[in-house]
């Protein structure tokens, strides 16, 4: 039987997750408080629409350090945590309370090997933008939902030395209960929990999966290893999902059935 192993949302685009029990599906097929804030470079527009190219601001695909910060989003109090090494901060989404959370991963960067990229022309300042509830910064323009198999993770990971997990590939959802790269067969509908989602396509991967999500270090070629090992035309690791009635909640234990 396949079921919802795992479910994830990333307050803060190109951050590390937030491990849930539950996830809102919105109808216009994005999850509740993901991607709802953003660390933008100085030279960055916030963005009218709701996208917003990695290249714009903090990401892993080219600042892997980050994926040493641990954050946490209360949705309640709208308050940001940061933790990292000796630093554990928290600060309201006032416009003292931004400056306090940019300048914190700042200072960090600045001790990482990540450094150097800090001092591009119109990198500096950072500006934190969004209002922690709404989703608008995915790289797409419809949004989607992410999945993935554990088994496809857990095939990978037995061909490289490095540790290979989950949090490497920043799904929104994670599923056992499949053979290993089974999901990228999926076609048509498929029914979680109660939501119904139409299989989109596939997802073509960047070097964020080549980031240690406990040290920030790359190390593992995992782009290479999907075209060679694997015999991928492109590096390819789970699918996008769009609901296909209005949305709902998504729960860990859900059974997940495909429908056509």
């Amino acid at each position: 039987m396949i079921r919802v192993d795992a479910l994830y949302r990333y307050p803060v685009k190109g951050f590390t997750p937030e491990k849930r029990d539950t996830l809102v599906i919105q109808d216009d097929g994005r999850v509740r408080g993901d991607r709802a804030l953003v660390f933008r470079f100085a030279d960055a527009l916030e963005p009218e629409d709701a996208t917003f190219p990695k290249s714009r601001g903090l990401a892993l695909m080219t600042f892997p350090t980050l994926a040493r910060v641990r954050l946490s989003f209360d949705d309640t109090a709208h308050t940001l945590r940061l933790r990292v090494d000796d630093l554990d901060v928290t600060a309201d989404l006032s416009d003292e309370g931004r400056a306090r959370l940019s300048e914190t991963v700042t200072a960090f960067l600045r001790t990482t090997s990540d450094a150097k990229l800090l001092d591009a022309e119109g990198i500096l300042p950072l500006g934190l933008i969004g209002d922690g509830v709404t989703a608008r910064f995915q790289d797409r323009p419809r949004g989607f939902v992410s999945l993935h198999g554990s088994a496809s993770v857990d095939d990978l990971d037995a061909t490289v030395p490095a540790p290979v997990d989950d949090r490497r590939f920043r799904s929104n959802i994670v599923v056992s209960g499949t053979a290993p790269w089974a999901e990228l067969t999926w076609q048509g509908r498929v029914r979680i929990g109660e939501v119904v989602f139409d299989v989109q396509k596939p997802i073509e991967r960047c070097a964020a999966i080549t980031a240690n999500p406990d040290t920030g270090v790359r190390d593992a070629r995992l782009l290479r290893v999907l075209t060679t090992e694997f015999g991928q035309d492109e590096p390819t690791l789970g699918i996008l999902l769009l609901p296909t009635d209005g949305g709902g909640t998504i729960r860990v234990g859900d059974e997940i059935t495909l429908l056509d």
